[in-house]
């Protein structure tokens, strides 16, 4: 028999989550109780309480990441949206290949970026459309995510063929090594070109060296009220430089009067010059 969850533990929950990770779990009563019930079970609570009393004090985070990853969808795959693909080579591209000529770079943040599929095809976009000048290019992503688990397999780099279906089998060839039970790793070249790190939205941006030509945020958002959303929003404006690129998942749009984003076309935004 499933667990249910008390009126005051799911306040206690949904509060927690929404202070310090952003996501908004007010109306997901059901969805908590259906993904975390096995959840209690396989580890011996018959109760919420004691259950979640253990998530709150692991100091060091990892147990309620844990529970998001379960509260949430992580299913992602190479060239996801690929409307932003096009984009980015028909027009986002050639603008930086002019417009960066004298320095060859190009700053591109893969924000939560999950198991790791999202950066790497940006990555393989960058190196297919400069070709043989792509050497000549610092073309690092930054790719980040709350999850160490989820950057973890990330940085193994390792894939079923089934995420890769999107992918052309010339550029399978060309980027990755084939192993054993239908699985791909991506290339050392590759692999070297993204760099991952730790990091919550919900968090101050520190990453402000260099502002971003692009930023790929994609169906995180819409787990996020729209207070959260729009102060996410405004903090991404303020670390792109101007001319530079929001992409955001397609089953989200940002309000027009509360962004100084221009849009562009659906899910894609630009920082005016």
């Amino acid at each position: 028999m499933q667990v249910k969850i008390s009126d005051s533990e799911f306040n206690r929950l949904v509060d927690f989550i929404h202070d310090n990770y952003g996501i908004n779990l007010s109306q997901k009563r059901v969805l908590i109780e259906g993904r975390l019930g096995n959840e209690l079970k396989n580890r011996g609570y018959d109760d919420y309480k004691p259950f979640l009393d253990m998530v709150f004090s692991d100091t060091s985070g990892s147990e309620v990441v844990n529970l998001l990853n379960k509260l949430t969808t992580n299913h992602t795959y190479f060239r996801r949206e690929p409307e932003h693909y096009t984009f980015m080579k028909d027009v986002f591209l050639p603008e930086i290949k002019q417009k960066n000529a004298a320095t060859k770079t190009i700053y591109i943040w893969s924000a939560a970026c999950s198991s790791g599929e999202e950066p790497y095809t940006n990555e393989i976009e960058m190196m297919e459309f400069f070709g043989a000048d792509a050497a000549n290019w610092d073309t690092k992503i930054l790719a980040t995510d709350i999850s160490r688990k989820v950057l973890a397999k990330a940085q193994q780099g390792v894939y079923h063929q089934d995420s890769m279906k999107n992918l052309d089998p010339k550029v399978v060839k060309k980027y990755f090594v084939p192993l054993e039970n239908n699985c791909y790793r991506v290339s050392d070249e590759l692999k070297k070109r993204v760099v991952f790190k730790v990091f919550n939205l919900m968090d101050p941006i520190p990453y402000k060296k260099h502002p971003f030509d692009l930023i790929f945020c994609r169906n995180v958002m819409i787990y996020f009220d729209t207070e959260t959303k729009n102060a996410l929003v405004n903090r991404f404006y303020d670390v792109i430089r101007p001319g530079g690129y929001l992409f955001i998942g397609h089953a989200e749009s940002i309000p027009r009067d509360v962004t100084k984003f221009e849009y562009v076309k659906p899910a894609i935004y630009r920082r005016p010059l």
